[in-house]
Order: structure tokens, then C-alpha cells, then sequence
């Protein structure tokens, strides 16, 4: 008899980041109200699913949006540090359109190799840490199913490789919105598919820091 797991991948919700810097792993970066709406919204998508374990990254944006998948389900999450954000040599400066950081010389060496990314950890490292934890995770819930609450990068990555598409990306084109659900599917230990949702985007629609993420 095959055994049915779904392992539910959520990205946390907006930031609270006037500077409009890349946060990265620094600390101290916490949901902003309307993330924090974002994440209720989002596990209020998940209420009536059979959901029996809960898995959280270190990060202060993460384990504010795992409080109320908590609080639904009942139970008590265990932090991980698979589910953490990519580093990122940028961290503490702004990245982006118009910031100026491509021009300068001192920062292109940094630039070198897209495909890996030479700027922060390695795309295939971050595939192989995430897929880790969502097979535990696969694992632990087996019949049932299970949340993983992560960051943007390495969602997208974990999709791209159950995908089996390149890793290497363009960000501009990522789907992996604030507080959105990557869902997999396992049948017995096989992923038999990747489903996408979106909960949050009427609360997206009213960010004004949504289009131009500095984080992840």
C-alpha cells in the first residue's frame, strides 16, 4: 500500500526593513504587521490539512511566522538549521536597482560566476541541505504532512532541483512570494509532485516593500 506525505514549504511573511537593505542571516530583522497577517492568512490556507509536524528556521522572520501554524495545529515546532536563509556576502547593504553596488570595482569579483553563485553559498549546497530536511520531515509525518517554514533562495532551489531544472536562475523570476506554500508530495519515499499557492496575495498587493525584496 502506498503511503501518501505532503511536507508544505512555507516562506515567511514581509519584513519590517526601512533600510531596504539585503538582511540575509543578520538578526534582528522581524515581520512588519502586515507580514505578520500574512502569516495567519497563510496557515488559515492549511487549516483541516493533517498536519502533525512543524519544522522552523533560526531566523527571527521565520519563527514569527511559525507561531500561529503552532497555535492551529497544536504543536511544538522543532527549529532547524537546514530551513535557514543563503548567506550572502551583500548582507547589510543595499542590493538592487538603482543602489549602485554594480558599478563599483571592488565588488565584481564578487560577480564572477552566476551560475554558482559566487556571492553566497553554493545553489547545489542549499538543494542538498533543504531536500535533507524535507525528507526528515517526509519521514517523521509519514501518511500525514508536515510544514517546513524556510526563506525565498532556498525554496527556490529546493524546486528547482525536485524539478529537475538548472539551479541557476534569474531572481526576477522567481515564484516564491511572502508567506506563499511550496507543497510536495510523496508517494512512499519518491516525490510525485510539487504544487504551488499563493494565500497571501491580496496582502501582497497592498506591500510596498513586496516588489522591491531586499531579504528573503
Amino acid at each position: 500500500m502506498t503511503v501518501t506525505t505532503i511536507v508544505h514549504v512555507i516562506r515567511h511573511g514581509e519584513v519590517y526593513n526601512p533600510g531596504g537593505i539585503l538582511y540575509g542571516r543578520l538578526p534582528g530583522y522581524k515581520l512588519s504587521p502586515l507580514g505578520e497577517q500574512m502569516a495567519k492568512v497563510t496557515a488559515q490556507h492549511l487549516a483541516g490539512r493533517d498536519v502533525t509536524h512543524l519544522f522552523v528556521s533560526p531566523m527571527e522572520r521565520a519563527q514569527q511566522t511559525m507561531e500561529p501554524f503552532a497555535e492551529q495545529f497544536g504543536l511544538e515546532p522543532t527549529v532547524d538549521d537546514r530551513l535557514i536563509e543563503a548567506t550572502n556576502l551583500f548582507e547589510g547593504k543595499p542590493f538592487g536597482p538603482g543602489d549602485g553596488l554594480w558599478r563599483h570595482r571592488k565588488y565584481w569579483h564578487y560577480l564572477r560566476n552566476p551560475f554558482r553563485p559566487s556571492w553566497g553559498e553554493p545553489y547545489a549546497q542549499q538543494a542538498e541541505r533543504m531536500f535533507s530536511i524535507v525528507s526528515d520531515a517526509r519521514k517523521a509525518a509519514a501518511g500525514h504532512e508536515a510544514v517546513c517554514i524556510s526563506h525565498q533562495s532556498p525554496i527556490v532551489i529546493l524546486r528547482r532541483h525536485l524539478e529537475k531544472k538548472t539551479l541557476w536562475h534569474d531572481p526576477r523570476r522567481r515564484q516564491c512570494a511572502l508567506a506563499s506554500v511550496t507543497s510536495v508530495r510523496f508517494e512512499d519515499d519518491e516525490v510525485a509532485g510539487v504544487e504551488y499557492a499563493d494565500p497571501a496575495a491580496a496582502l501582497i498587493a497592498q506591500s510596498k516593500t513586496a516588489q522591491t525584496e531586499r531579504g528573503a
